[in-house]
């Protein structure tokens, strides 16, 4: 019964950890996006993202990332001395879920220093890196065999395809919408 406890925590943390990930670097994009504006709404607007993204990196974002690490390897025991090809794989990805994680951090850390390096587009791509470790994480656990892996794997590069063509959509649709007003 501990086992399933210590799952639905991770989960949970898994959850909320995701969620910070995701509306922190959409803060970024809405910094980035208030640097265009013009004095004095560049500032208050570019003020409350740091406020915002400071408040979600200590109250959810690092927080959520601890606790899912701690509930996630408190549930590796019961693979010891035998762990799935699954399970290798997703550990892996979970390196370069931490990796993104520390990467999206140093980036708001520069932008609390008022270091702007990444435009808005750039930015968004950068969003959607997280979204692809989620459909990879969570596809490998359920389906956890080589075959529907490579499968996953296709539909991870046609997902990774469709995401770029919706963010150039959209920015020529944002490029259209102002300059008609």
């Amino acid at each position: 019964m501990l086992y399933l406890y210590l799952k639905a925590l991770h989960i949970i943390f898994v959850v909320t950890w995701f969620a910070g990930l995701f509306y922190n670097v959409r803060l970024f994009i809405y910094h980035a996006e208030a640097l265009e504006k013009e004095e004095p709404e560049k500032s208050i607007l570019s003020n409350q993202c740091k406020i915002m993204s400071a408040r979600l990196w200590q109250i959810i974002t690092w927080p959520s990332a601890i606790l899912t690490l701690i509930f996630g390897l408190s549930l590796l025991h019961q693979y010891l001395g035998n762990i799935p090809k699954w399970l290798i794989f997703k550990l892996i990805l979970l390196l370069g879920l931490y990796v993104y994680h520390f990467l999206s951090y140093l980036i708001h850390r520069q932008l609390q220093k008022n270091l702007y390096r990444f435009t808005s587009t750039q930015l968004r791509i950068w969003n959607e890196v997280a979204t692809l470790f989620l459909f990879s994480i969570v596809f490998l656990v359920i389906l956890r065999d080589a075959l529907n892996m490579i499968w996953g794997v296709v539909g991870l590069i046609g997902l990774s395809v469709l995401l770029m063509i919706a963010i150039k959509a959209y920015k020529k649709l944002r490029q259209r919408n102002s300059e008609n007003n």
